[in-house]
C-alpha cells in the first residue's frame, strides 16, 4: 500500500512508519496555517482541511494530513500553536508549567477516493517546572516545530503526563484516525 504522510512532522512519521512499509513523507507547501476565528477545535480542523485541499491529486492508496494545537489553559477559545523562537517557547512553557491543558489534533485520511476527518482532544498535566528544567527544555531545542513548545515523547515526557484521551492525539494523530490507520495497516 502506497501511503503519503502529507506532513513534515518527524513524530507523525515515527508513528506511521512501523505500520506502513510504503510510507512516503511530503508536506503540503503553501498552506495558510493562520488560525481562523472560533474555538480551538474549529481552528485545528479548518487548518487540517486546508492541508487536505492543498493536495491537488492524492495519487497514493492512502493520504494522511493533520494539525495540532493547544488550548490556552486560561481561555479554551485561544490556541497556542508552534513557538516562533526560543523566547516565545519559554513564554509558552512557563504558561503551561504546573497546569493542565487540552491538546487538539485534527486528522484527515484520504482512502477509497474520499476524505474522512477527526478532531479530538486530550488533557495533559505538566508539573511545575524549575528554572533549570525550563532551561534544559529550551536548550534541547525539542520545542522547535511543536505545538505548545514541547514534545510529550521527548524531554518533556519527564515532566508531563497524559490525564485523559489518547497519547497519539497529543503526538499529532487523532486517536480514532490512528485506530483506522492501524486497522488499514493490518489489511495491507
Amino acid at each position: 500500500m502506497r501511503v503519503r504522510l502529507a506532513s513534515n512532522s518527524p513524530r507523525r512519521y515515527e508513528m506511521l512508519m512501523p505500520l506502513f512499509s510504503g510510507l512516503h513523507q511530503e508536506g503540503v507547501p503553501g498552506v495558510d496555517e493562520t488560525p481562523p476565528s472560533g474555538t480551538v477545535d474549529h481552528q485545528v480542523l479548518e487548518i487540517c482541511k486546508r492541508k487536505a485541499a492543498g493536495i491537488a491529486n492524492p495519487n497514493h492508496d492512502l493520504v494522511v494530513v493533520a494539525d495540532t494545537m493547544l488550548a490556552d489553559p486560561d481561555d479554551h477559545s485561544l490556541s497556542l500553536g508552534k513557538p516562533r523562537d526560543r523566547h516565545h517557547a519559554a513564554l509558552m512553557l512557563h504558561r503551561l508549567s504546573g497546569r493542565h491543558h487540552q491538546v487538539w489534533t485534527a486528522t484527515g485520511v484520504h482512502f477509497n477516493g474520499e476524505w474522512r476527518f477527526w478532531c479530538e482532544h486530550a488533557v495533559v498535566a505538566i508539573e511545575p517546572l524549575t528554572e533549570s528544567q525550563l532551561e534544559d527544555l529550551l536548550t534541547s531545542d525539542s520545542w522547535k516545530g511543536k505545538a505548545g513548545g514541547y514534545d510529550l515523547a521527548g524531554p518533556m515526557g519527564e515532566y508531563a503526563s497524559l490525564v485523559d484521551g489518547e497519547s497519539s492525539t497529543v503526538l499529532g494523530i487523532a486517536g480514532e484516525a490512528m485506530a483506522l490507520l492501524t486497522s488499514l495497516a493490518d489489511l495491507s
